[in-house]
């Protein structure tokens, strides 16, 4: 079984008001280790694009990825909305433009709370 949303699946999950989210991987912020994941989320009649920069911990028990330490001083105000990217008008123009300001990759959208999985995988891989 994979975690993974067809195309498909992924829009019907947005259109739905569902959110999905990817996990893009691990940076280094001010000398800090970091990941980084990416949300499209419906918003306010459009579908909103979110980067979330946070601490990484480096523990593959803790999947709550929305309770890491932000790195990013855009959660200070409004904590675990993360970075907007921008705003799409339908599913489809939001994760395209998410895909393009992320370099997300359109066979790894999961449902939102889903992306800690794959954070975990990360973490098991770099021991």
């Amino acid at each position: 079984m994979t975690r993974y949303l067809t195309r498909q699946f992924a829009m019907g999950a947005l259109r739905r008001g569902k959110g999905i989210e990817q996990f893009l991987g691990g940076a280094e912020v001010n000398g800090e280790a970091a990941v980084r994941w990416v949300e499209v989320a419906p918003r306010s009649g459009e579908y909103r694009i979110s980067l979330h920069t946070v601490r990484d911990p480096d523990d593959d028990q803790f999947l709550d990825l929305p309770n890491f330490v932000s790195l990013d001083p855009v959660d200070e105000d409004y904590v675990g909305q993360g970075r907007e990217l921008g705003r799409g008008a339908d599913p489809e123009e939001a994760v395209r433009l998410a895909e393009e300001l992320t370099a997300a990759r359109p066979d790894r959208w999961v449902n939102t709370a889903v992306a800690g999985e794959d954070y975990a995988d990360y973490v098991r891989r770099s021991r």
